[in-house]
């Protein structure tokens, strides 16, 4: 029997790195597709004494229903933590679920959103659902260009979706002087800023930058996940948003799941409240900075030459850019065969994609597999040129 099913759902797809991550399952194949963590920086035992004191404490709260803003104290901590009211804080389920409430709460079938070029593809799959007019902003190797916000391109854009951190999927970060110019143009066109920043903690000396937030916090929708941090697992995000903006979030929250796992909450907040992310968040920047490394040097060892990439100063991820003419999702058919797996960027664009693009994740791949599975790559990618290549003419 055919069920009927509403005109929302029927535009559902499925994500391209999800359908990917099935074929990366097979323990032979090399994947530098998937965005995730790598399991070595999960503070385990820190976070199995967490446990241990949860049920100590108060084991029928931790597992009782709770306030759908989330747990007080992780609250309180993420406020003073970002220097905000923590009557502006919202616990979420994964950060995933922030952008679905922001879609909620913002979104109008037919609203222009405006996104980087490329942008997040989860993003882009969350507010495709509430029908919006995508509007790409020009973005170059150095990020997000604020030149490019003219009143004509953001007249009556309920919002830019932005990630400034070592951005999925181009790893870029947009420099202080951008970040200025950014947040002084938002202003003066009206325009509310959400600022998504799952990375901002990795940056591989150390060094951050001011967040969006801290420059406009009236203006900013701030969202920040334990994902990267601590481990993705906990499903634990939160936002931070001006007071009204907060209410509306809180309750889109409501009709969505009451609230975020309480226990979830707790155990991070037993794992965090002494300090530990102040000494546990280097390691991170260690681990990824020299994966980091690893794989730009194969790069330069084994690309062919028309093959270009950018040089992260954090996160997880290398843009790749073939030369023009070739597609990546044609060419990724032939590195499965050999084993290799990554995203093609196609499905990062909102708009106008460029197929010559791809993303490589490098943090969750041993140094002995990213050099075998880059010199596969190097391979796959310059027998495709070849292939694209103008033919001589017979004599």
């Amino acid at each position: 029997m055919k069920w009927a099913i509403s005109r929302r759902a029927q535009q559902l797809t499925s994500s391209a790195i999800r359908e990917i991550l099935k074929v990366t399952e097979r323990p032979e194949v090399i994947s530098f597709a998937g965005g995730l963590p790598s399991p070595a920086s999960f503070p385990v035992a820190a976070m199995e004494a967490a446990v241990a004191r949860v049920f100590a404490d108060n084991p029928q709260g931790a597992l009782q229903y709770a306030a759908t803003e989330g747990y007080l104290p992780l609250r309180e901590f993420v406020a003073k933590r970002y220097n905000v009211g923590v009557e502006r804080v919202l616990i979420t389920t994964g950060s995933q679920q922030a952008l679905d409430l922001i879609a909620k709460v913002m979104i109008d079938p037919g609203s222009p959103v405006l996104v980087e070029t490329p942008s997040y593809l989860g993003a882009l799959q969350a507010f495709s659902l509430f029908e919006p007019e995508f509007v790409s902003i020009p973005t170059d190797e150095r990020g997000l260009i604020p030149e490019a916000l003219t009143p004509e391109l953001t007249a009556g854009a309920r919002f830019l979706y932005a990630l400034p951190n070592f951005q999925n999927p181009t790893g870029r970060r947009l420099p202080l002087e951008r970040r200025q110019a950014l947040v002084k143009r938002a202003q003066e066109l009206g325009v509310l800023l959400v600022e998504d920043d799952p990375y901002g903690e990795l940056s591989y000396t150390g060094d951050q930058l001011p967040s969006l937030l801290s420059m406009n916090p009236d203006g900013v929708i701030y969202m920040g996940s334990f994902s990267k941090i601590l481990a993705p697992g906990l499903r634990l995000g939160f936002v931070i948003a001006p007071p009204e903006l907060h209410f509306k979030l809180c309750q889109a929250k409501q009709a969505s799941d009451l609230h975020t796992p309480s226990f979830t909450q707790r155990l991070a907040y037993e794992t965090v409240r002494d300090g530990l992310l102040e000494r546990h968040i280097p390691s991170i920047r260690e681990l990824y900075g020299k994966q980091c490394t690893v794989m730009l040097d194969a790069l330069k060892r084994h690309m062919p030459a028309g093959v270009s990439w950018n040089q992260p100063e954090g996160g997880m991820f290398i843009w790749v850019e073939l030369p023009e003419g070739l597609d990546s999702m044609k060419i990724l058919e032939e590195a499965v065969r050999r084993n290799v797996a990554y995203v093609p960027g196609a499905p990062f664009y909102a708009g106008n994609p460029r197929t010559n693009t791809l993303r490589l994740a490098f943090v969750t791949v041993s140094p002995e597999r990213i050099e075998q599975g880059v010199t596969i790559l190097g391979e796959v990618f310059r027998e495709a040129i070849a292939k694209a290549a103008p033919q001589p003419r017979a004599a």
